[in-house]
């Protein structure tokens, strides 16, 4: 019986996305078998504020807009992390994220969000940054 290997697409070009940085070779394969690469058309509701948190995105290319009910309050462009709260704190969706431009994102489900938390803290860390920055700066 012969052994598969998987052949891993994107390694490298995950080393120039923001959130990724400092993360090596073998770590950034490991965040793509725990992903799903998609492509976003203009005008998809990633996230819809009040739903039940399954999934989070990491954006490779093109800009989302932030809603707050029918307020902008933000853009996520390359790098940024959408949808990360719910699954941190398990209550609904806290804003709207619809696409701006073409897209394309990681996506990841809850438990393999969880498994990327735990399995690398360099992950862990930025995540929780992020959510501490974003408390601050609505206060």
């Amino acid at each position: 019986m012969g052994l598969w290997k998987r052949v891993i697409e994107g390694v490298d070009e995950l080393a120039g996305v923001a959130f990724f940085e400092g993360f090596s070779a073998q770590e950034r394969s490991r965040v793509i078998e725990l992903s799903t690469e998609l492509d976003i058309e203009p005008g998809t509701v990633l996230i819809d504020q009040g739903d039940t948190g399954l999934d989070c995105f990491v954006v490779l290319d093109g800009t989302a807009a932030v809603y707050i009910g029918s307020e902008y309050v933000n853009s996520a462009g390359k790098g940024s992390v959408v949808g990360e709260m719910a699954l941190v704190d398990h209550r609904p969706r806290s804003a709207s994220v619809i696409a701006e431009t073409q897209m394309k994102v990681l996506r990841f489900d809850a438990r393999r969000f969880k498994t990327l938390l735990s399995e690398m803290p360099k992950a862990e860390e930025r995540i929780m940054a992020m959510l501490t920055a974003r408390l601050r700066s609505n206060s």
